[in-house]
């Protein structure tokens, strides 16, 4: 549950300053300091430490008041983009959030455009960060109650921010839980909660029944766990009112509970941290939920691959031949490239509805951490307008990305002598250009957007995100939707 919002038209005032406990004060970048409450004891740190008025617009500086409130105050840009904007939103409110508040107090002073750029912003950033993420401590964080915002209102309350919040927050408790929370098939009994509380409509296509209808990529992965409660999951939104109206897009993720890799075992190192393999999953469902909310006139499917990656008698060995869902043979070449197995047909099924646009999200190859590091992901388009429009969106939502090129002539490096395709290649050289290859066979001719997860975890945060899992892609979506829409 999000805190409640209450707004206000008027200005901060010295006396409602006095009162709250922790203030976040934003104002535009200006050569002089504006005269805002609490304007003295600022100036008297400021003076103490020898800082100059624009560092306000580089890092926030946070006063202790004579009455024991804790305000930071910030200076911003009025044109810088989304992601400048967040992360510096971030930053301001961190010491604010981090003393665990009932209630944070936002102040927004400047022009009329300004104050309503940055006061969604600052909610949204609040929102988003408000929610204490699943934990099994002993003793856990309280949640923010409450947030007050002076300086503007909003006719709608902020309701696309607070959307947004809600599916970015879903995505990262979903993410940061651990293997044995969250196994194929708790998750396949949490996906039916939230069909009930979004209004979803879901089928399941477990083991048996992918077994019979030839899902050899999927089910390869899959028979290694005991458990045999591997599924897709197809999750379906459509808003009131559009029925037989517009077009639907199918969203993809990968969902590998937990990633051992397989008869080729990860290190420890490399182990660490693979229950977020199923990071490309809760993205979807975060990004449905969010449509949800908002009731965006659109029809949307998620489709997700839930499925664990173990070492085991019965799992998947290299130089072994599987046919996918479309009928392509693949040689298996390495059992830890099972991402792009799960989500070749998964990607095949949700091409069958003929949807206008596929967008998947995985979290699927270290070669785009190392080409990128963690704080933006890579995206393959099969279109120079949907590079565009991928672009845009990531402008626009602050999450940001690199558009990389996929040309035909990498397909030789997939050849194989006993199958039409191989799985990767042992070398790894351009591997996330080279997944992206293999993937595009499983889409045919459907517009398609891959994206390669590698921020889905930055350690401190990344744009508007406090957590380390920060939601990457959820915010992307939507911006994407509502271009595409335009």
């Amino acid at each position: 549950m999000l805190p409640k919002l209450s707004q206000n038209r008027q200005e901060l005032s010295a006396k409602t300053l006095e009162d709250a406990s922790h203030v976040l004060v934003l104002l535009p970048l200006t050569k002089n300091l504006p005269d805002v409450p609490g304007n003295a004891a600022l100036k008297a740190v400021m003076k103490r430490r020898n800082l100059k008025l624009d560092t306000l617009a580089k890092s926030p500086v946070a006063v202790q008041l004579p009455g024991g409130t804790l305000a930071v105050y910030a200076m911003l840009k009025a044109d810088a983009g989304a992601f400048e904007t967040h992360e510096q939103l971030r930053k301001a409110l961190a010491p604010l959030l981090g003393e665990h508040p009932k209630v944070v107090t936002l102040a927004v002073f400047g022009d009329a455009a300004f104050r309503a750029r940055i006061a969604e912003a600052a909610v949204y950033t609040a929102w988003v960060n408000a929610v204490p993420l699943p934990s099994r401590k002993s003793k856990t964080d309280p949640a923010l109650k409450a947030i007050e915002l002076f300086g503007y209102k909003s006719a709608d309350g902020f309701g696309r921010a607070q959307a947004l919040a809600e599916g970015n927050t879903l995505a990262r408790s979903l993410t940061v839980q651990g293997p044995d929370e969250l196994t194929p098939g708790v998750y396949r009994t949490r996906i039916r909660m939230l069909a009930k509380e979004y209004g979803w409509t879901v089928e399941e296509y477990g083991f048996d029944k992918l077994k019979a209808m030839g899902a050899g990529a999927f089910c390869a992965v899959a028979q290694g766990s005991p458990a045999k409660d591997a599924a897709i999951v197809r999750v379906s939104y459509k808003a009131p009112g559009t029925k037989g109206r517009g077009g639907k897009i199918a969203f993809v993720g990968k969902g590998i509970c937990f990633d051992t890799g397989g008869h080729n075992l990860k290190p420890a190192k490399y182990m660490q941290g693979m229950h977020e393999d199923m990071n490309g999953s809760a993205v979807v469902l975060g990004i449905l939920a969010a449509a949800s909310r908002m009731k965006l006139p659109v029809a949307l499917e998620g489709w997700v691959a839930l499925a664990e990656n173990h070492i085991s008698p019965q799992a998947y060995r290299q130089n072994e031949v599987v046919t996918a869902l479309n009928g392509t043979s693949i040689e298996v070449v390495h059992t830890d490239a099972e991402g792009r197995m799960v989500l070749a047909d998964t990607l095949t099924l949700a091409a069958r509805g003929k949807p206008d646009l596929i967008a998947d999200f995985a979290t699927l190859t270290g070669s785009m951490h190392y080409a990128l590091g963690s704080r933006m992901s890579g995206v393959f388009a099969s279109s120079e307008a949907l590079a565009q429009a991928a672009a845009r969106a990531a402008a626009a939502s602050g999450e940001r990305i690199v558009v990389f090129p996929h040309p035909e002539d990498y397909d030789s490096a997939l050849d194989s002598t006993v199958a039409d395709v191989k799985q990767c290649t042992m070398e790894g050289e351009a591997d996330h250009i080279l997944a992206a290859r293999l993937l595009s066979r499983f889409v045919g001719e459907i517009p398609w957007l891959h994206m390669d997860l590698s921020a889905h975890s930055c350690k401190g945060g990344l744009g508007a995100v406090m957590s380390d899992a920060n939601g990457f892609g959820v915010a992307w979506a939507l911006a994407l939707l509502e271009g595409l829409k335009d």
